[in-house]
């Protein structure tokens, strides 16, 4: 797929609007009568939730590459704290990130950094892309779960609860930092894994593709900006090789395992024991 082909590919105007209605309300964040401290604080614990809990440490890494098991209770909560992201639902999600690893920048990428940054970045989700028809066929392990079903389904009106619950909890300010703020952090920084990893940084390991290390984005995404490692061991639950490249998911899996809640953990060869 070329640059001039992915323009002409049809405008998925479901997205655009949904997209362009999240930015938007979280402009109203700009409103004084909108703004508290505990609000603020609010939208970064459920950044912390949703990002480093759902996304990174749940859909990324412990379904999309199986690097890790836990129980099946705990394995839900994650995948449910991943919903409340509000990225497509998790069979979606996990089946698209899985294509991008089998295909990553050639042709087949639903977010193939050759088309440059802004389609990697969020461009190709505004589009009607054919990567979609192929998750099925990438989530048969997953797609028949009940749980995972109704997070599929469900994940509008699970975000939808959770606004109710905060703004009985603190009013408009709690919804509009909460879920709306929150969720623009969440994306833009999700999405620099996709966008600005394949373009700015280094690398230390040959991945056949134009994934890099970035420190920056491993900061705003609890480790993950180590991509070009990641690319390297897609399945090793630590992304951070280097004893100077700080993983905080990683930390999060060895509490887990200390815990006996984490097992089966995966890493890279030189980093694998017994």
């Amino acid at each position: 797929m070329t640059v001039a082909t992915s323009q002409k590919l049809p405008l998925d105007w479901t997205v655009i609007i949904y997209m362009a209605t999240i930015h938007l309300v979280a402009l109203l964040s700009l409103l004084p009568s909108n703004f508290s401290w505990g609000a603020v604080g609010l939208a970064f614990f459920l950044y912390w939730v949703t990002g480093a809990l759902g996304i990174t440490l749940g859909f990324h890494r412990m379904v999309t590459h199986c690097s890790f098991q836990v129980p099946k209770w705990l394995e839900y909560i994650l995948v449910f704290c991943g919903t409340l992201a509000c990225q497509g639902g998790p069979i979606r999600w996990v089946g698209l990130h899985r294509l991008h690893h089998k295909y990553s920048d050639t042709e087949n990428d639903p977010h193939d950094s050759n088309l440059g940054f802004w389609w990697s970045h969020m461009g190709w989700m505004l589009h009607e892309i054919s990567a979609d028809n192929e998750v099925p066929r990438y989530t048969q392990d997953i797609a028949g779960d009940p749980f995972y079903q109704f997070c599929q389904k469900y994940m509008i009106l699970i975000q939808m609860a959770l606004g109710l619950l905060l703004y009985f909890l603190g009013g408009w300010p709690f919804v509009i930092w909460g879920i709306f703020v929150r969720l623009v952090i969440v994306f833009h920084f999700t999405w620099f894994v996709n966008s600005a990893t394949h373009k700015f940084g280094y690398k230390s390991h040959e991945s056949n593709d134009n994934s890099k290390n970035c420190w920056w984005v491993a900061l705003l995404t609890f480790g993950e900006g180590w991509h070009n490692n990641h690319h390297a061991y897609q399945h090793s639950a630590r992304h951070g090789l280097a004893w100077w490249e700080i993983d905080i998911t990683w930390m999060t899996i060895q509490v887990l395992k200390s815990l006996g809640l984490a097992t089966n953990v995966k890493l890279a060869p030189s980093r694998e024991t017994n």
